[in-house]
């Protein structure tokens, strides 16, 4: 009802019925930005691409920068030009060594490539550096590679995650999609129904955070 009364008001100030719906799909766009956020952002891979731009030009005045050399190929990876990206980050292996989020951001990548075995020593290169990096998503792409040919390994990997995210609705949501993956559809159903209880913990401004995650899981539940 008051969406209805919203449009016709709109409708009103505006003159013009096309133009209601127009600013009416706006506001929607913006309360569910800013409350939700399950709708990509229209804004962000504008910011990308223009970083992306200015990281080529200020790497082609000084070809040394390795750290913008970095930046751009983790941009790269997510825009999903992994190829681009690879070729990118396979130079910087020696300069960024003790680098672990490097090394998971050349994991993932050649993850994306199909390139399991490389995938899978950079990611434990990451993992070696320092446990916790990325908050432990090197744990779910490690989950991923042996979700098919060790599913007791990937289990391993992903109770190993959710012991650094005890508390992240992302994370749970996560374990249930590599568990559904698994083929274990009533622990997948589980983990969507922990990330509702953990929701309703959570204080409120941690709740803005984790909304999207908590709506994502509850679809995935009802749909399991």
């Amino acid at each position: 009802m008051f969406k209805v009364l919203l449009f016709f008001l709109l409708w009103r100030l505006t003159g013009s019925p096309i133009l209601a719906v127009i600013v009416f799909l706006i506001i929607l766009y913006v309360l569910e930005r800013r409350y939700v956020g399950l709708t990509p952002s229209i804004v962000r891979p504008l910011r990308r691409m223009s970083t992306i731009k200015r990281l080529r030009q200020q790497i082609a005045m000084n070809p040394n920068d390795v750290p913008a050399k970095h930046e751009l190929a983790r941009l790269l990876i997510e825009r999903k030009r992994y190829a681009e990206a690879k070729a990118w980050l396979m130079p910087l292996q020696d300069a960024l060594e003790n680098s672990a989020e490097f090394w998971d951001d050349l994991g993932a990548c050649l993850l994306q490539l199909g390139e399991l075995e490389a995938a899978e020593a950079s990611i434990g290169n990451a993992l070696s550096i320092n446990p916790r990096v990325k908050y432990g998503t090197p744990y779910l792409r490690l989950a991923s590679i042996y979700a098919k040919k060790d599913p007791q390994k990937a289990i391993g990997y992903l109770q190993a995650f959710r012991g650094i995210h005890s508390s992240s609705i992302e994370a749970y949501y996560k374990l249930a999609e590599i568990y559904t993956l698994l083929g274990q559809r009533d622990e997948a159903k589980r983990m969507f129904a922990e990330c509702g209880t953990i929701y309703r913990s959570l204080p409120r401004y941690k709740k803005r955070q984790e909304r999207k995650w908590a709506l994502r899981a509850w679809l995935k539940g009802m749909r399991s």
